[in-house]
């Protein structure tokens, strides 16, 4: 079984993802943690690395390619990555897509919380990683990667526990086996 995980920063899509994994006994793969790590890399910060997506568009391009060859491999998982839906919808590939969002003033509280940083910091980063994702995916692909029609489920963790998130989404794919 694959479950790919999308959804704008701060939606809760990673913990929820860990939690889903260890429930199913699947591996759980972070597309975040593979653009932390790329951006480590060049020696330059996720913001950095951000910027340079924007003007260098073999950023995603590779991120892009990683995750799909990961989607493609014979194993179950759990893949998280604001693409990975739309990556599984567009090529075919058989998974559960499940869509995580949650309401702006929520994420950006779960950002500083995380990043130990200002609510103001973390609203104006939001801010430029969220225009920026949907500028580049719509530069890149055409696409808006919100979009419902991607998805088999769609939860909004605004008002959830991460458990109550994992819920949601166990009983989906329970539902569908």
């Amino acid at each position: 079984m694959k479950i790919t995980l999308s959804g704008p920063i701060g939606s809760g899509k990673t913990t929820v993802g860990k939690i889903i994994a260890e429930r199913l006994g699947l591996s759980f793969i972070s597309g975040g943690m593979i653009f932390r790590e790329n951006a480590r890399k060049r020696n330059m910060s996720v913001e950095e690395f951000v910027i340079l997506a924007e003007s260098d568009p073999t950023v995603d391009q590779q991120q892009d390619k990683e995750m799909l060859r990961i989607l493609r491999e014979d194993r179950s998982m759990v893949l998280e990555s604001r693409l990975s839906g739309w990556l599984a919808y567009s090529n075919n590939i058989e998974a559960f897509k499940v869509f995580v969002d949650a309401a702006r003033d929520i994420r950006v509280k779960r950002i500083a919380e995380r990043f130990e940083g200002s609510i103001d910091l973390a609203s104006k980063n939001l801010d430029i990683r969220d225009a920026s994702d949907l500028r580049r995916y719509r530069d890149y692909y055409g696409i808006d990667y919100r979009h419902p029609g991607y998805y088999d489920l769609i939860i909004d963790s605004s008002n959830l526990t991460p458990e109550e998130g994992a819920d949601r989404i166990y009983g989906a794919i329970r539902g569908t086996c």
